[in-house]
């Protein structure tokens, strides 16, 4: 199937110089791509002078003459950048010559101009953010890591909906184990809003195994597919886990660089230690997906590199193919008639 994905390639902290090497790699990878890419075009022209020929019709440039910052106000970026890199590749979605947009640039802006350009899908009241994240059983879907910083239960019940229907089209499984995060699995735990959320999940009619802990979405006892949370709690833990993986690299290089004998053993299992890496490798779970809203967008991590970008390019051209929008619609409208024969 073809896709056709509009890249901000001004985004995140290194901007074309790997928007656009990742942008080549996925044209290489995937013929049925097609990209358009948005940003100054004197610089897009200049570094994809051999591509536009080697690519012929499946890449052009569509010229944006601002930039969002990366710590620019996100209402402040609506207002005033209306002709930046990030909404112009988002009005490609509304205009329907995009089929998603990926874009490394600042979170909250894209959220605020994608919500503001594209709106929500009727039913959904706020939009939420999902992504994978390494686990003893592969990994692990996990929402909100951030969209909304306080959840109702009924919001928390509507990303559990929105967030088995990504999990279903990206993993191809078809009951997705949905599990509601908590500070214990037992049913008297947890503050009104999760207890409650927890009484629409169970009448939901998905796949909802109860509440998990924390160390589900790495390394818990019973494998979950998609966990569910309100946008504060994710993002802590998400930047938990990052954090965690930097301690444990950094404190590796430590121990095997103290002595002689330690460098040694270090070549000894260098091996080992490269496949570890590689099994939890960050850059190979970039791209989350901004859901509810009427159109596909993902955010890169905008510290990303070539081939973190490329994973989140890959991402949506994905979610593009198994028609995730859709599919949100048409389960939410099946929930929400459910609810009201309740």
């Amino acid at each position: 199937m073809s896709s056709t994905l509009s890249i901000d390639a001004m985004g995140g902290d290194f901007g074309p110089q790997v928007t656009i090497p990742a942008s080549l790699a996925c044209l290489r990878k995937n013929p049925q791509l097609n990209l358009i890419v948005v940003g100054d075009q004197v610089v897009l022209n200049d570094m994809l002078s051999g591509a536009l020929l080697e690519f012929k019709d499946r890449i052009s440039i569509q010229h944006a003459s601002q930039v969002v910052e990366m710590d620019e106000a996100p209402q402040k970026a609506l207002k005033n950048k209306k002709d930046s890199s990030m909404r112009v590749a988002i009005n490609l979605v509304k205009e329907g010559r995009a089929d998603a947009c990926v874009s490394a640039g600042n979170t909250g802006a894209l959220m605020a101009t994608a919500r503001f350009v594209l709106k929500m899908i009727p039913g959904i009241e706020r939009p939420a953010i999902i992504s994978t994240l390494p686990s003893v059983f592969g990994h692990t879907h996990v929402l909100d890591l951030g969209a909304n910083v306080d959840s109702s239960a009924e919001h928390l019940y509507q990303f559990a909906v929105m967030g088995e229907e990504v999990v279903k089209a990206v993993e191809n499984i078809e009951r997705p184990r949905v599990g509601l995060l908590n500070i214990g699995e037992e049913d008297m735990k947890g503050n009104e809003q999760v207890k409650a959320a927890a009484k629409l999940l169970e009448g939901s009619g998905l796949n909802y195994i109860g509440y998990v802990e924390g160390n589900s979405i790495n390394a818990g006892s019973v494998k979950v597919d998609l966990i569910v949370t309100d946008g504060f709690v994710g993002n802590v833990a998400l930047k938990s886990i990052e954090g965690a993986a930097k301690m444990i690299a950094v404190k590796l290089k430590e121990t095997f660089s103290r002595n002689i004998f330690t460098k040694l053993a270090g070549v000894v299992v260098y091996p080992v230690l490269k496949l570890f890496k590689d099994s939890i490798d960050p850059r190979l779970y970039n791209g989350a997906s901004f859901i509810g809203l009427r159109g596909l967008v993902i955010k890169s991590h905008g510290g990303a590199d070539a081939l973190a970008f490329e994973t989140a390019i890959h991402l949506a051209q994905v979610e593009v193919e198994k028609d995730v929008i859709r599919k949100i619609s048409e389960k939410l409208e099946i929930a929400l008639a459910r609810k009201e024969a309740e």
